[in-house]
């Protein structure tokens, strides 16, 4: 397949272009400086540098015969507010008129969906992060807001919880479990889930927690 992805020099964004690559698929993305990518990868892959909060440069990387767009930018302390929001908004608009291209995306694990389980854990994590990490945690939630505006957009989310290093091993929940401060997943099965979007409708139009 044919895959833009965005948050290629970040931690998720990394393993799924490392993840993407070793499964064979034709891999563009669109950072601020080429520099930042691992050197063993960037000669496979399609590198345009821009800025995802331009509009026009997110339409460069979003080619005819795209087949799917991954979303792995990551929020921290630096990031202007609605980092996430702002570029998915931009991302959607690109494919309004394409309904084969999926839109594959990160969220977070304190946004509550229709479909949770919502137990007092899960209620302490949405605290925990609206307080320490409400920069993040606001972002995403008008991230999904967004999506839910989209329904002509063939989008599909994941929502991890705390997310650390650690092997790939294909072995998770992915749901509306009940979740808790405990759960955790690790970046490199978050990216696994994500690509596992790629075939399937299941999870159309729907943000799973992905924890183990």
């Amino acid at each position: 397949m044919k895959i833009t992805l965005f948050g290629a020099t970040g931690a998720v964004g990394g393993e799924c272009l490392r993840q993407a690559l070793d499964a064979g698929h034709d891999v563009t993305v669109l950072v601020r400086s080429a520099a930042k990518l691992p050197a063993d990868l960037r000669d496979r892959i399609c590198v345009v540098e821009g800025d995802a909060l331009c509009a026009d440069d997110v339409w460069r990387v979003i080619s005819a015969d795209t087949d799917a767009v991954l979303f792995a930018i990551g929020v921290d302390k630096r990031s202007m507010p609605d980092l996430c929001t702002d570029v998915s908004r931009h991302i959607l608009d690109a494919l309004r008129d394409e309904p084969a291209v999926r839109f594959i995306w990160c969220g977070g694990g304190s946004t509550f969906v229709e479909d949770d389980h919502i137990t007092l854990g899960g209620r302490f994590v949405r605290k925990f992060a609206a307080v320490f990490m409400s920069l993040r945690h606001e972002d995403k939630e008008h991230q999904y807001a967004l999506m839910k505006q989209y329904s002509d957009v063939a989008w599909f989310g994941v929502r991890p919880l705390q997310m650390r290093n650690g092997e790939l091993t294909g072995q998770y929940r992915m749901g509306f479990h009940a979740f808790n401060g405990f759960s955790a997943i690790s970046f490199a099965d978050c990216a696994h889930a994500m690509l596992s979007m790629l075939k399937g409708d299941s999870w159309l139009h729907k943000a799973p927690i992905i924890q183990y």
